[in-house]
């Protein structure tokens, strides 16, 4: 590529609005939305039921139009353009599988409906059989096959296409636990594999920082954040977000110190937080989180520099690999600590006990900074 070559993203949004009226009332389901997707990227919409992900999804395939706004798909803009006539696929949560055909026969169909020669139709399904690990499989039917075998049939369905881009709206939410987490491993080999641009639709912070390159967090609408699972789940550029993605203790205090680059939120006594915030002033109020994994929670006062904070030990929940503690701090907060079941590891506390929280200022993140 030339230093002057532009690299056109695979998927642009630019100020996407869509609204509907029901009951004579309008109400915007999607409010100004800009996003680039990159080419062969594994791109996420996450957020909660009515967020508008999955109406933005349905913009992108065609299957709903903007009120206003445009649909770029590789430089082009198919505002209007039906969904036929984009080079995408999407895969939706209900397989929608043929019952009486078989694999083989589901995943060839829409190969066939556009007149590919039958050897060409038995090399191509052959080939993305064996990609989505099903194999020796192509003479059952889906009442045969496993919930997640079905879902690889509808993958591999869309696939077989070779569409420039896939949309997935929570293809794994029917299945089980443990299935899922399989398939979020599976999905992401298929992804790399076969090097398309991956857009998935999801309510499950989990699924999102498991398989995506990067995340669109969306709230009411709107795109809360965009970045790498490492950015948002480190560094939530708002208290929707935090309290969103996995889990997050919320605090807030006054700023009674700034030192070397960190504001200082003094609790009396030997308390504080130390939080990295440059751009606040003695006096002003801070909200931050931290993430429960970061806190050392210990009966003995800790040393140092870090936060320090005291509180009561208010509920332990046992998770095998984990146990989690709600500890009350002297200022009324809720938090939450996760610490590791090591094979030497005994309880740190038990329900009632006083103890110290600390962690490293680096961990505290002020919300919006």
């Amino acid at each position: 590529m030339t230093e002057n070559q532009v690299v056109l993203p695979a998927i642009e949004l630019v100020s996407l609005v869509k609204e509907f009226t029901a009951h004579g009332e309008t109400v915007q389901a999607v409010k100004g939305v800009d996003l680039r997707i990159g080419e062969g990227e594994f791109f996420s919409l996450l957020g909660p039921s009515g967020c508008g992900k999955t109406t933005t999804m349905r913009m992108i395939a065609g299957f709903d139009e903007p009120t206003s706004g445009e649909v770029h798909l590789h430089g082009e803009n198919v505002t209007g353009v039906p969904p036929n006539r984009r080079d995408v696929n999407m895969v939706f949560q209900s397989y929608a599988l043929f019952p009486h055909m078989s694999v083989a026969e589901n995943v060839a169909f829409g190969l066939r409906r556009k007149g590919v020669a039958k050897d060409e139709v038995t090399r191509r399904v052959g080939e993305i059989l064996e990609i989505v690990g099903l194999g020796g499989r192509e003479k059952r039917r889906p009442g045969e096959l496993s919930g997640g075998q079905q879902q690889r049939v509808a993958l591999a369905r869309a696939l077989v296409n070779n569409p420039r881009a896939l949309l997935l709206d929570e293809p794994l939410a029917a299945l089980d636990l443990k299935l899922r987490q399989t398939m979020q491993v599976e999905l992401k080999r298929i992804q790399r594999e076969v090097g398309i641009t991956f857009v998935f639709v999801t309510h499950d912070q989990g699924e999102a920082l498991t398989m995506s390159d990067r995340i669109a967090v969306m709230n009411d609408g709107r795109v809360e954040q965009l970045g790498s699972p490492r950015e948002i789940y480190e560094h939530p550029a708002s208290k929707f977000v935090a309290g969103f993605i996995g889990t997050s203790n919320l605090l807030s205090g006054t700023v009674t110190e700034l030192r070397d680059g960190a504001a200082v939120i003094g609790l009396g006594g030997d308390e504080r937080i130390v939080v990295p915030a440059r751009t606040t002033k003695v006096g002003s109020e801070l909200e931050l989180t931290v993430r429960p994994e970061k806190i050392d929670m210990r009966t003995e006062e800790p040393d140092g520099g870090r936060s320090r904070v005291r509180g009561t030990v208010t509920e332990v929940i046992y998770l095998g690999t984990s146990t989690n503690y709600n500890v009350r701090t002297s200022t009324g907060a809720e938090v939450v600590v996760f610490t590791q079941n090591a094979s030497n590891a005994n309880d740190i506390a038990v329900r009632g006990d006083s103890v110290w929280l600390s962690w490293e200022p680096r961990h505290s993140y002020a919300i919006g900074a």
